[in-house]
C-alpha cells in the first residue's frame, strides 16, 4: 500500500470502517495466565498464612531501614518483595499449576524470609555471589533479584547467571537474554526456571541479565521498559562495560531482538535473534480470508514495532541470527536478510540442519562462538559512521545521532552522517526537520548539500524549508516523548485519574467506569502490575510533574478534563449534548472521546482521555497483534458494546500533525 495513500485513508476512514467494524459474535475473551489446579484447603491456607507473614517481615525491614544513613540497604527491598508478589498473585490470580510449583511456592515464601533477616541484620550476602564447581553446570551462579518500575511502582523481577570466574573488579561484558513465550510463566514460574538452569546461550566470560519482560508481550510497552529497567538495575550494581552488552533471545525472544536491536541500535555490541517474529502483516496473515480487515491507521501503527523497515539500523549492530531449517519462524530471518540486502547489508544467517522450532548442537556451537567474537570486540563509542532509521520519535537516537523532530511521523525517517578529518560532519536526511549530535562537538555540518559553521558541543540544526538553520524551532511539537499514538503514554510513569463527580450522561458514565476496569485488568494480566489510580481531587503537583494523567470521565464527572475544557486548553469541547472536535459534531449522549495530548499544565507529559493500552483481549492469543491498535485520537460510538478489539465503534480517527494540530 502506498505511503500516501495510508495517509489519505486515515483522514478517510470514517468512510471505510463501517463494514469491518461490524463483528460477528465474540467468542469469550481469553485469559492469560490461564486458571491453574485448584488447591486443598491446608496448602491454601498454609500459603496465605506465610505470604502474610512474609508481607509482616518485609514492613518491618522497610521500618528498621527508614534512615537516610541505611538508603542503599532500604533500596534491595525489592530482592525480597519479588518472593511475596510471586506467592501472593499466584494466590489471588489461582495460577498455580502443579503439585510441584506448590511446593516451590512455599520454598519462595521461606527463602524470603532468609533474605528479609539478612536485609534487617544490614547484610545482602546475595549481591556477591558467584556461580561454584559444587554447584554443577546447571545452576552456576543463578541469582534471582528485584527492581521497583518506574512506570507503576510495581515490583519485577530478574534473573542473573554470574560465573564463578568473572572478575568484577572490572568492567565486565554483559548479555540481555530474552525469553520465549510462556503463558503460564507467572513470576513464580520465572523464579523457578531462574533458580533452576541458564539460558541456552551463555557466552564466556559474560554476566547473563535475564528480564521477566513482565510476562508475555514480546517486550512489547512496559515489557520494553522493563528490559531497560532490568538493565539499569544490574548495571548499578556491577561494573559492566557499556561497550560490551549485547542482546539475544529464542523464538518470542527472537521476536524481542529483533525489535530491541533495531529500536536501541546505539545499546548493543551484538545481536542474535533466534526465530520469532520481524514485523506484523506476514506474521499474523493479517490480509488472510475471512480476517477481519484492519483499520488504516492500525496498519501505520504496525511500523511501530516494525523491524523490517528500519533494518539499516543494524548497518550499526553486527547481528547473527539462528533458524532451524524447518521452522516456520525462519520467516522472521528470511524477511530481515531481504530487506538488509536492500540497504546493502549482509545477516550472517545460522541454519540449524533438518531441524525445527529450537537450537541445533552444532549449529549453535558455532554461533556462540561467533557470539563469543562480537562481545570481546565491542562496540565503538565513537563510530565514523552512523546510520538511522524510524518511524517514530519514541525511538529517536543512535550513537551520536538524534533526531528531535520529523516532517512526518508514521513515514520513514532516515539520517547518515559521518565524521570527517577537521571536526566534520557529513549528513543526509530524509523526512527529518531537527537534529543533534549528542557527544560531539564538529565545527562544521555539511547536511544536504549545505554546509553550516557550528560553535559549542553537541549542537543543534532545525530545518525550514530547503536551509537549515543552528538552533531548536520554537513551539508546541512532536518530540521525543511527545509523539502519540495513545498507548505512548504508557511507556513514562502514569496514573489513572478517576472521576468522582456526575457525569454529563448515565450512559457515558457507564462505559468510563467498564472502560476503566478493563484497563485494569489488561494492566494485571499482560504487564504483571497494578495500574495506580487515584481520584480526580487527590491529583498533586508532583503528579502533574512527574507522570502522564490518564483522565477518566467527562466535561463534569472528571474535576481535572472540566477545568482543562474550561480553560480551552484541549483540542475539543464537550457539553451534555455534543462534543465538538475538528469541525465535526457528535452526540454527547452516547459518544465519547480517546485523545492523547501534551497536558497543558505540563507540556512535557501527556493527558490522555478514556484509554489505556489499547489492544484488548484480541492480542492476548498472539505477541505479534500486541501493537498499537489507535491513533492520536478517536470518536467511540457506544451504542456498540465494547468489545475483544474495540471499546465501541470508531466513527472516526486520525493523528495529529507534527505540531500537535
Amino acid at each position: 500500500m502506498a505511503k500516501q495513500g495510508l495517509f489519505v485513508s486515515v483522514l478517510l476512514a470514517s468512510l471505510a470502517l463501517a463494514s469491518a467494524q461490524t463483528p460477528s459474535a465474540p467468542p469469550p475473551p481469553k485469559k492469560i495466565p490461564a486458571p491453574g489446579l485448584t488447591l486443598t484447603t491446608a496448602d491454601r491456607a498454609e500459603l496465605t498464612a506465610g505470604t502474610a507473614a512474609l508481607r509482616a517481615e518485609i514492613d518491618a525491614v522497610a521500618r528498621a531501614l527508614a534512615s537516610p544513613a541505611d538508603a542503599r540497604l532500604l533500596a534491595l527491598l525489592p530482592d525480597v518483595e519479588i518472593f511475596h508478589k510471586a506467592v501472593a498473585w499466584a494466590l489471588a490470580d489461582d495460577t498455580l499449576y502443579t503439585p510441584k510449583e506448590i511446593a516451590f511456592a512455599k520454598h519462595l515464601l521461606a527463602e524470603g524470609r532468609e533474605r528479609a533477616a539478612q536485609l534487617r541484620s544490614k547484610k545482602a550476602p546475595w549481591l556477591d555471589a558467584r556461580g561454584s564447581p559444587a554447584e554443577g553446570s546447571a545452576k552456576a551462579g543463578l541469582i534471582v533479584r528485584g527492581h521497583r518500575s518506574k512506570l507503576d511502582g510495581s515490583v519485577q523481577p530478574y534473573g542473573l547467571v554470574v560465573p564463578a570466574d568473572l572478575d568484577l573488579a572490572k568492567p565486565v561484558p554483559a548479555l540481555v537474554w530474552l525469553l520465549g513465550r510462556g503463558e503460564k510463566r507467572t513470576e513464580l514460574a520465572f523464579l523457578s526456571d531462574r533458580e533452576s538452569a541458564p539460558p541456552p546461550i551463555s557466552p564466556k566470560g559474560v554476566i547473563t541479565i535475564v528480564p521477566y519482560g513482565r510476562f508475555c508481550n514480546a517486550t512489547k510497552f512496559a515489557g520494553e521498559v522493563d528490559v531497560m529497567e532490568a538493565l539499569a538495575a544490574a548495571r548499578a550494581q556491577y561494573s559492566i562495560d557499556p561497550l560490551r552488552i549485547a542482546v539475544g533471545g529464542f523464538s518470542m525472544g527472537g521476536g524481542s531482538t529483533w525489535h530491541l536491536a533495531t529500536h536501541y541500535s546505539g545499546l548493543w555490541c551484538a545481536a542474535a535473534p533466534g526465530a520469532g517474529f520481524a514485523e506484523t502483516p506476514i506474521f499474523t496473515k493479517a490480509s488472510a480470508p475471512g480476517k477481519e480487515p484492519r483499520a488504516p491507521w492500525e496498519q501505520l501503527l504496525w511500523r511501530h514495532y516494525e523491524a523490517t523497515g528500519i533494518s539499516g539500523n543494524l548497518f550499526n549492530v553486527p547481528t547473527i541470527a539462528y533458524s532451524g531449517e524447518i521452522d516456520g519462524q525462519k520467516e522472521a530471518a528470511d524477511l530481515m536478510q531481504a530487506a538488509m540486502a536492500k540497504e546493502g547489508l549482509k545477516l550472517e544467517h545460522f541454519i540449524g540442519p533438518k531441524t525445527g522450532h529450537s537450537y541445533h548442537a552444532e549449529t549453535k556451537g558455532k554461533l556462540v562462538q561467533r557470539f563469543d567474537e562480537l562481545i570481546a570486540r565491542g562496540r565503538d563509542p565513537s563510530p565514523r559512521e552512523v546510520w538511522l532509521q524510524t518511524y517514530t520519535l519514541r525511538y529517536p537516537q543512535s550513537a551520536w545521532v538524534r533526531i528531535e523532530r520529523l516532517a512526518r511521523h508514521w513515514e520513514l525517517a532516515e539520517v547518515k552522517a559521518s565524521q570527517h578529518d577537521n571536526h566534520r560532519l557529513e549528513v543526509q536526511t530524509k523526512n527529518v526537520r531537527e537534529l543533534s549530535f549528542p557527544g560531539l562537538s564538529p565545527a562544521t555540518v555539511i547536511i544536504d548539500g549545505q554546509e553550516v559553521n557550528t560553535t559549542g558541543r553537541e549542537p543543534r540544526l532545525y530545518r525550514t524549508g530547503d536551509t537549515w538553520w543552528i538552533g531548536a524551532a520554537p513551539g508546541l511539537r512532536k518530540s521525543p516523548g511527545l509523539t502519540g499514538p495513545v498507548d505512548d503514554a504508557f511507556m513514562e510513569p502514569f496514573v489513572f485519574v478517576r472521576p468522582s463527580g456526575r457525569p454529563l450522561n448515565p450512559e457515558v458514565g457507564a462505559w468510563v467506569e467498564s472502560e476503566l476496569t478493563t484497563a485494569c485488568r489488561l494492566w494485571r494480566d499482560v504487564f504483571r502490575g497494578d495500574a495506580p489510580v487515584i481520584a480526580d481531587t487527590a491529583v498533586t503537583d508532583a503528579d502533574l510533574k512527574n507522570k502522564n494523567l490518564i483522565l477518566w470521565g467527562d466535561a463534569s464527572s472528571n474535576a481535572v478534563l472540566k477545568k482543562l475544557l474550561a480553560g480551552g486548553q484541549l483540542p475539543l469541547k464537550w457539553n451534555a449534548q455534543q462534543i465538538e472536535f475538528r469541525g465535526k459534531s457528535h452526540p454527547a449522549t452516547n459518544h465519547a472521546p480517546i485523545l492523547i495530548f501534551p497536558n497543558p499544565l505540563n507540556p512535557s507529559r501527556y493527558v490522555v482521555l478514556n484509554s489505556g493500552i489499547d489492544f484488548r483481549t484480541d492480542g492476548y492469543g498472539n505477541n505479534a497483534h500486541q501493537t498499537p491498535k489507535l491513533p492520536d485520537w478517536a470518536i467511540v460510538d457506544l451504542r456498540t458494546a465494547p468489545g475483544p478489539r474495540w471499546p465501541g465503534k470508531i466513527v472516526d480517527a486520525g493523528f495529529f500533525d507534527e505540531e500537535w494540530k
